[in-house]
């Protein structure tokens, strides 16, 4: 293995692990949509792989496109912007949609007393929310639900920007046995940084009470698809 190659790895290991662990858009939707879906770990991890996936095969993809037709780095990255808006902009809609659905339905089911009188003149209350009532029905549905669907077609327009020009390009002038492990390194390293933070953040959120908060998991999972949609189109994160 070459000086430069060893280089190269390090640096896709490196890269891939920064360019995620500094992206919140790479593990906060997995984070906020297992809370409020109440996915389990099986269902949490094969979804946030799946994206990964998604996310970094089709940047692999363009590059190999482009390292086989010559195609000069900036035309490539020029795509990667584009895909990149489609991307920001699929999440602002995505989010938006989903907090306002989340918002009513918290309103909606917003607790309330009822009283009941007995005989003897014995009265009580008892405080409840009609999404208890129908909870079973809807938990038997969530595998059609096409959250996860909708969450791999936005990663799959989401674009790796730092792998085309800083690594397969390189890689590829060297060999191509090289840039296949430059891709992988890097690949690997960002699915399993994307799943260790979501499966870690969880783990820390199922120790924190949050009874009261139970009724705006969708806004707040809605919420937060919005800031990071805004965050990717108008503040470049």
């Amino acid at each position: 293995m070459s000086h430069e190659l060893s280089l190269l790895l390090i640096a896709a290991a490196s890269i891939g692990f920064f360019h995620t662990l500094f992206g919140p858009d790479h593990y906060l939707p997995f984070i906020v949509m297992s809370r409020s879906g109440n996915w389990s770990v099986r269902k949490t991890t094969w979804i946030t792989v799946l994206c990964g996936l998604g996310h970094v095969l089709s940047s692999v993809v363009l590059g190999l496109i482009g390292i086989a037709f010559g195609i000069a780095v900036v035309h490539l990255e020029g795509v990667e912007s584009f895909r990149g808006d489609i991307a920001a902009w699929g999440l602002i809609a995505f989010g938006l949609l989903y907090f306002i659905w989340g918002l009513r339905r918290a309103i909606r089911n917003k607790p309330h007393q009822h009283f009941h009188a007995h005989d003897h003149g014995i009265q009580h209350e008892h405080t409840h929310d009609h999404a208890d009532d129908h909870l079973h029905v809807h938990q038997q549905k969530s595998g059609s639900s096409i959250t996860p669907w909708v969450l791999f077609t936005i990663f799959l327009f989401g674009p790796c920007e730092p792998l085309i020009p800083l690594l397969m390009y390189p890689a590829a002038q060297s060999s191509m046995h090289g840039m296949v492990m430059v891709t992988t390194i890097f690949g690997s390293v960002t699915i399993l940084t994307m799943l260790s933070i979501v499966l870690v953040t969880l783990f820390g959120i199922n120790l924190i009470p949050t009874a009261k908060l139970e009724r705006y998991t969708h806004a707040i999972a809605g919420a937060t698809l919005l800031l990071c949609g805004i965050s990717i189109q108008f503040l470049g994160m």
